[in-house]
Parts: C-alpha cells; structure tokens; sequence
C-alpha cells in the first residue's frame, strides 16, 4: 500500500467558517503585542501580518480549531500556527507576570 500526498479524484478543499466573537480591542492588544516582540527581537518579517495571526490564535484558543484545520484555511503549516500559538501565550504569560510584579511589589509571586 502507498500513501499518496495527491486527494482523491473528484474532491475539492472544503473550507470551514465560523463566526468567533472578538472584540477589536482583544485583537488590537494581541496584535500590538506581537508587533512589539517582532521588533525586540528584529524579526524580518513574517508570513501574515500580526493582526491575522492574532485572530488564528485566538480562534485556536477560543474556539478550540484544529491546528492543521487553522494551518489550511491560510495557506501555513500547522508548525507554524503551533510556535504563533506558543509564542503569544508565552507573551501573555509575560504580560500578566509583570503586570501582577508592578501591583504586588513586595510579594515573592515566583
């Protein structure tokens, strides 16, 4: 038996929409926040703007997409929508640990 990478003949690609409700600014922030961490750390560029990936994340995280099923529908490997995936929440988690160090400065969070 082989495995061919071809589909089937007679098939077509199916794309799956949904409505995911985002608040602009939910998008903006993550956005934003993408933005600044490709210019720390002076990435060129990458396959999508920030406010698309953003938007792909959040509907892998909040909507519970496949990875693959997300990778497909724009034109990406789901490799790539994992590290943007890992890559925000570490940026989140980031986030949320300085925010929490400048309200609690005495406490010892870690």
């Amino acid at each position: 038996m082989t495995n061919t990478k071809g589909r089937a003949e007679g098939t077509c690609s199916l794309v799956y929409q949904c409505r995911l409700p985002l608040s602009t600014r939910t998008v903006s922030h993550l956005a934003d926040l993408l933005r600044r961490h490709l210019k720390a750390i002076r990435s060129r560029w990458r396959i999508l703007p920030p406010g698309k990936i953003a938007v792909i994340v959040l509907a892998v995280l909040r909507h519970d997409q496949r990875l693959a099923d997300m990778a497909g529908g724009n034109d990406v490997s789901e490799s790539t929508v994992r590290r943007w995936r890992d890559e925000l929440i570490g940026l989140l988690a980031a986030q949320a640990l300085f925010s929490y160090s400048c309200r609690h400065p005495t406490s010892n969070f870690l």
